[in-house]
């Protein structure tokens, strides 16, 4: 399946990324495309794309004919120029099949194994964009002899390879795993040295989550220009913070991506490097020079982007000077023996919260090794191992026999020097983090030591102005904390009326099924316009929009209809946590097999059959099958629902009840948002510009 790894280590490469990459290439119409190890083809069709937009007139946009400006043998021409290998078979088919689809007569698209045969070595490109492979593949590799790096890892074969099909005034864009970034091995040293000394021009770094849900491996770009390099004595280092979508597993659309920034500030550095003014938080030059000063050539970002130099009002303190760190270190067997302690690991603490989820009791003569280190109350738990640098907590009344892995350091403030719940603030935020991920970059799970805890400075004011801080963060965050209440136990309640009917779904609702077009086929999803829901899709409310859309060829060649305005959908697999799930369609869409599509009934208001259906959600926990390990409901078990049924003008004067309440919770979100944004705010106060007259501000009022 495309959505999941292959024996190469193959990953689907997300649309927008992949869009980003060719928008900062921005290819032209008589160059040559290549990406040698293209998959279903993404990279080459969104060149195909790119390029024809570039050659499309305001007619041609009014008519949808992209390309109008280009002449037949123009046209044909880039087609020509377009090309791609794969080492697998049935993605050569695939990859064909789609470009077929965008209107390629005879796509160039051909099986070759890059590394093991030589073949066409001699070939070169204008433009190459690629997302290789991350690892080896099953059995090893056996290159040929014609790499300038000597390797046996196919991620730094591929981009070796790369390098050198550039044509003399060629530029690629390349995504590849952290370790090419930083890892110490010979062949990724002389890799980078390779790429500094002849075409690395830029480097962004992606969000840890880009590739959820298939991988959470950690990527960059790298931006290989071998014209620009000539002009250049400096890499430019682009930190992508938002990538448009949230990093959990089931990726969110979210507001403010940090791409359209990104695009704006590459493209400028590649016409007119000269002009060019890096911000210094999201992009900045480094002098090659300085990348070779200790022969290791590490292209981690964040060693490089400084923080914005503010006018700070407040001394910069190491945590070595305010804390001590490591106070206690034991050894459970003997401190312990057959009693036990709380052993506390990652898994106990909230990433994104800092929240304490409470250790694991463990004999002490069981101790895991890690095992090390003694907390008390009011220490801090700091994780110096990625992807976790935000798993910091302040301990509160643990138990006397708490004990943390070595996987944190433990701090115990000074308190003559610093206040715990000003420090766990200051640690949490950016400009902590991105000290602390400046360090790593050791071995396979990149860490911080000890010496690196030692070295994390943060602004130190006074004691009475950090109390402050804390007071005003500590505000906000009790109205986060009771907004959150609010939208977790909120739901509607409807009081029943005895004199009401009690109907079952099924006498008076029809049903249509859905399913989910074979994965494998690309015309079935890409270019789709057609909604199709799946059960994520799924928000107890009014339903707009899809994750996903398929083609009307989906349709044609499958069992999929379209749904009617007003139906409403409920979620049967999944879990506990899924399962009775709702949403009513404002839209035509198709669905999944995962849910019952319950189609209108002009006698039922389908907001008031779904208000009904999420106010009464324990009835799908005492009809699951609790034999399965997530359990699920059948379609039989949603035509089974007992409805109350008002008549028509009462249901909806019910649902104009509930809309209204659920208005006034739904102002908790917007609260949330500003509360949080507070945070932020008094937080960059401590490191920003307008520290020094906020300072004079609070020392005026403690007078």
């Amino acid at each position: 399946m495309l959505g999941s790894q292959g024996d190469a280590g193959q990953f689907r490469t997300p649309r927008h990324i992949i869009d980003f990459m060719v928008a900062v290439m921005d290819p032209k119409k008589n160059e040559t495309i290549l990406d040698p190890a293209c998959g279903t083809a993404g990279f080459l069709i969104s060149a195909w794309k790119h390029i024809l937009q570039s050659n499309t007139s305001k007619k041609g946009e009014v008519s949808g004919k992209a390309g109008d400006l280009l002449a037949p043998d123009e046209r044909a021409r880039l087609a020509a120029g377009i090309h791609g290998y794969d080492i697998s078979p049935d993605m050569v088919r695939l990859s064909l099949v789609n470009l077929y689809l965008h209107g390629f007569t005879d796509p160039r698209i051909e099986e070759h194994d890059t590394l093991t045969s030589d073949e066409k070595w001699n070939e070169v490109a204008d433009v190459i964009l690629a997302n290789p492979p991350f690892m080896s593949p099953k059995g090893g590799i056996k290159p040929h002899k014609r790499f300038s790096v000597q390797a046996t890892r196919s991620e730094v074969l591929f981009v070796d390879y790369m390098a050198e099909h550039l044509t003399a005034t060629g530029r690629a864009a390349i995504v590849v795993p952290e370790g090419i970034i930083f890892q110490s091995g010979t062949a990724y040293k002389a890799l980078r040295k390779l790429l500094v000394n002849t075409s690395l021009v830029a480097v962004v770094s992606l969000p840890s989550g880009v590739f959820n849900p298939y991988s959470g491996v950690k990527t960059s770009i790298l931006i290989l220009d071998k014209r620009l390099h000539k002009q250049l004595d400096s890499v430019l280092f682009v930190k992508v913070g938002n990538d448009g979508f949230n990093l959990r597993a089931q990726r969110r659309a979210v507001v403010n991506s940090d791409l359209p920034e990104a695009t704006r500030l590459l493209r400028g550095w590649m016409t007119s490097p000269e002009k060019f003014e890096g911000d210094g938080v999201m992009a900045q030059a480094v002098e090659r020079s300085q990348i070779a000063v200790n022969g290791d050539f590490n292209l981690s970002g964040e060693r490089y982007i400084a923080a914005v130099t503010v006018a700070n009002a407040f001394p910069m303190a190491a945590l070595c000077d305010i804390c001590k760190i490591h106070p206690e270190s034991i050894d459970p067997a003997k401190e312990f023996g057959e009693g036990c302690f709380e052993y506390i690991d990652i898994a106990a603490i909230e990433n994104e919260t800092g929240s304490y989820l409470g250790g694991t009791l463990t004999k002490g003569t069981e101790a895991p090794s890690r095992a090390r280190r003694k907390a008390r109350h009011l220490d801090i738990l700091l994780s110096t191992v990625r992807p976790n640098l935000r798993a910091f907590a302040l301990l509160l009344n643990p138990p006397a026999s708490a004990v943390a892995s070595t996987g944190f350091a433990v701090l115990r403030v000074k308190p003559e020097r610093v206040l715990p719940g000003y420090l766990i603030w200051l640690l949490r935020c950016n400009a902590c983090v991105d000290q602390m991920v400046g360090m790593s970059g050791k071995g396979a799970y990149p860490s911080i030591n000890s010496s690196d805890v030692e070295t994390i400075q943060i602004p130190l004011p006074p004691l009475e102005v950090q109390n402050q801080i804390v007071v005003e963060i500590e505000g906000y965050q009790k109205i986060i904390n009771g907004s959150r209440q609010v939208l977790d136990n909120y739901k509607p309640h409807i009081v029943v009326d005895p004199a009401w009917p009690i109907v079952r779904l099924g006498n008076i609702f029809k049903t249509k099924s859905g399913t989910t077009p074979l994965r494998d086929n690309p015309a079935y999803f890409e270019g789709g316009k057609v909604p199709w829901v799946k059960t994520l899709d799924l928000r107890d409310g009014p339903l707009d929009k899809t994750a996903e859309c398929v083609t009307e060829l989906a349709l044609a060649e499958t069992h999929l209809e379209k749904l009617p305005k007003g139906t409403v959908l409920v979620a049967m697999y999944g879990g506990l946590k899924q399962i009775g799930r709702t949403g009513v369609l404002e839209i035509e869409a198709t669905s999944n097999q995962a849910m019952t599509a319950l189609l209108p009934n002009p006698e039922v208001d389908p907001y008031f059959l779904n208000t009904v259906l999420i106010s009464q959600r324990d009835y799908w926990k005492s009809v699951a099958n609790s034999t399965r390990k997530d359990p699920n409901i059948t379609k039989s078990d949603v035509l089974n629902f007992k409805l109350p049924l008002p008549d028509l003008p009462t249901q909806r004067a019910i649902v104009a009840g509930i809309e209204a309440e659920q208005a006034l919770v739904n102002a908790n979100r917007e609260l949330i948002r500003r509360m949080e944004a507070k945070v932020k705010a008094a937080i960059d106060r401590v490191w920003g510009e307008s520290a020094r007259a906020w300072l004079n501000t609070q020392l005026f009022l403690m007078k």
